[in-house]
């Protein structure tokens, strides 16, 4: 079969979606078909029949816009998405969305469009790969053992987040690494010069990438290339591919008028004429779905690696049964057991604990249990508190290792983490100050949209942060995060509310925040049931059958709200103190439990160092928030408490005020 031939088919299903559905962008797609033939015939290691397959080749497309390339690819090599749902593309409900949306089902490995967190995602997978083959291989079994290719385009680097992850894999030598530049020259404003104009091949060389240029319509060539970057070992590859935008169409081509827009249908007619395709719209000849079909193929590889598996098994078992355990998403035997004595041990403790301490003492017990808890921070490691005793430092000389440097690279460190918890076999777990996760914030997003099971370790989450000042004191940033759908926020008030938050964002299936304090804090005194209570998101600390009122808080600010309680007491006024640890599930649980925990009946005071618009949820028109509706100050934690009313007297007074007493 003529690979023109195998390339027309992406072209013209590609051209027929986008002109069905009145949107899209056929461009890039017939632009990269030939690079798509060339890898997805020639090279890719995939099994349609099996898309989940471990040891499959990994493929990222970070220029997403482009997504009808990905679906004719998905759907003419055999995966689970048929003619029809190529003519459902954008429509509601398809398995063909505008940009891809991760579906492993049906081959789709990640959620692309926002440009250059694709290559992020293509970087964490490599780096998993890398790591976890240094941790299960053996010199006579190569358990693990693929690569990771991504597609990208002019917009994904002109995008920050290239810099970040390109610049970290060519530090961490993530030589089965491949990415082919789809360098077309053309973006939605037209063509590029005036506005980019890098020398792209420099640039990569000194991140230290393997490099190439070709002409990306020369299938020869791109196989070639594509042989010499699988030989390096070293070195991640770029493989930059001189293309035209809208290949085939007579009167578009090379424009920016067919990057995002339907050809149309007298455009579409003369490309047919220009490409010699004489077929109806999404008509595929049966010897071309024949000649793309990688079933059979994609079954004998993943079956001679099965064999190579069942060796694994025999020589090492006790690998195999790990290697299993950590894909199979499984805690080990011993992990409630441990754990329920380890929250034994918390509770003993009087200490002044900061948060961010405690985090750090309970990742040395969870670290201690799960060896795929691989970590770092953005350049916080110290102040954070995200290195482990059980951590060895992960290094291009010691891939095996589980903490990461990721260097100040907070939007990197997200997507690399995306990649990795994508790629399988890995938690990944991640900090910065909270107040940075605006570097971030669009990759964790995305986690939440894949319900991916990060754990974000987001420090210094107040005005008690102190002396740096505003720009470093978080307002608004919890609110946007507990506004992201599928996304858990802890904010724990001591030791063993943060073991506790640990355990339940280990055992989530979606991503978790785990917002932690710069300054010390008092340990809570609670009984048993209580602890108990904690996962729910939020429970009684004190109740009085008498109560008058409702204090709810959160992390630092339950221990004046205790202190409030005590006081307001002396003067006859009896209250329920309500801890609300993770106010999004509270949220899930029955309001049966949720109307016991807070009283209806009674006005509620909130009293939380952030932007109150979280709690109006909950609240009713009457109660109060004492909280932050300014930017901070710079001067020290306990100074700035007493500035902004965070004191167990201001508490009192304004309950009071409530309650006209």
């Amino acid at each position: 079969m003529e690979n023109h031939k195998l390339a027309n088919a992406i072209r013209f299903l590609s051209i027929d979606a986008v002109q069905a559905a009145k949107s899209g962008h056929p461009g890039m797609p017939m632009g990269m078909a030939d690079i798509a033939v060339s890898l997805w015939k020639n090279n890719l290691k995939h099994n349609p029949s099996n898309p989940k397959w471990i040891n499959r080749d990994r493929f990222v497309l970070s220029n997403g816009h482009g997504s009808m390339l990905l679906y004719s690819l998905l759907h003419l090599t055999g995966y689970d998405l048929n003619i029809n749902d190529l003519k459902d593309f954008r429509k509601l409900k398809s398995k063909t969305p505008g940009h891809p949306e991760y579906d492993i089902d049906i081959g789709v490995e990640t959620t692309t469009g926002p440009l250059g967190q694709g290559i992020g995602n293509a970087v964490g997978m490599a780096l998993a790969e890398k790591n976890l083959a240094a941790t299960f291989n053996k010199e006579d079994v190569k358990i693990i053992d693929h690569f990771t290719y991504a597609f990208l385009g002019d917009g994904c680097l002109m995008e920050g987040i290239s810099h970040e992850v390109c610049s970290f894999a060519g530090t961490h030598k993530l030589g089965k690494l491949i990415c082919f530049y789809d360098q077309n020259g053309i973006s939605i404003d037209g063509e590029i010069d005036l506005w980019f104009t890098d020398n792209t091949k420099q640039r990569f060389e000194s991140y230290g990438w393997h490099v190439v240029e070709i002409d990306g319509h020369d299938i020869d060539e791109i196989n070639k290339a594509t042989e010499e970057a699988k030989k390096e070992t070293e070195r991640p590859s770029m493989i930059c591919c001189k293309t035209i935008i809208g290949f085939g169409s007579p009167n578009k081509s090379g424009t920016a008028g067919v990057h995002g827009s339907p050809l149309g249908d007298d455009e579409i007619e003369i490309t047919r004429k220009e490409l010699n395709w004489e077929h109806a719209p999404f008509e595929i000849p049966e010897d071309i779905y024949d000649a793309w079909d990688a079933k059979d193929e994609g079954t004998k590889k993943e079956k001679a690696w099965e064999d190579l598996l069942e060796t694994y098994k025999q020589k090492y078992p006790e690998e195999s049964n790990e290697l299993e355990r950590r894909f199979n998403s499984e805690m080990t035997h011993e992990f409630n057991e441990r754990f329920d004595d380890f929250l034994r041990d918390c509770s003993l403790q009087e200490d002044l604990i900061a948060t961010r301490k405690a985090s750090q003492i309970c990742l040395d017990h969870f670290c201690a249990d799960l060896p795929e808890l691989i970590g770092g921070s953005a350049d916080l490691t110290g102040s954070n508190n995200t290195f482990s005793k059980h951590n060895t430092e992960l290094t291009p000389d010691n891939p095996s290792g589980s903490h990461i440097y990721y260097g100040v690279r907070e939007f990197g460190m997200v997507t690399i983490m995306n990649g990795m918890s994508l790629h399988g076999g890995i938690r990944p777990y991640g900090g910065t100050f909270l107040v940075f996760m605006d570097y971030a914030r669009n990759a964790v997003r995305l986690s939440a949209m894949m319900s991916l099971p990060n754990i974000y370790v987001f420090t210094h989450d107040s005005i008690g942060l102190g002396e740096d000042g505003p720009t470093h004191q978080p307002i608004e940033h919890l609110v946007t995060l507990r506004a992201t759908p599928n996304l858990y926020n802890w904010r724990p008030a001591d030791l063993k509310e943060t073991a506790v938050a640990w355990k339940e964002s280990i055992l989530s299936k979606s991503p978790s925040c785990l917002i932690l304090s710069r300054q010390g804090l008092p340990q809570v005194k609670m009984s048993e049931d209580k602890i108990s209570n904690i996962s729910k998101g939020g429970y009684l600390v004190q109740k009085d059958e008498d109560a008058e009122l409702n204090i709810i808080s959160s992390g630092s600010e339950l221990q004046l709200a205790i202190q409030a309680a005590k006081d307001l007491d002396q003067s006859g006024i009896k209250v329920n103190v309500i801890s609300m640890p993770c106010l999004d599930r509270f949220l899930e649980a029955d309001l049966e439990y949720q109307n016991k925990v807070i009283q209806k009946d009674l006005p509620s005071i909130v009293v939380e160092a952030t932007h109150p618009n979280s709690w109006y949820r909950i609240l009713g028109r009457d109660d109060l928030v004492i909280g932050m509706t300014t930017f901070g100050e710079s001067a020290p934690a306990k100074m700035l408490f007493e500035e902004f009313g965070f004191t167990a007297g201001n508490i009192v007074s304004k309950a009071k005020k409530l309650l006209n007493k």
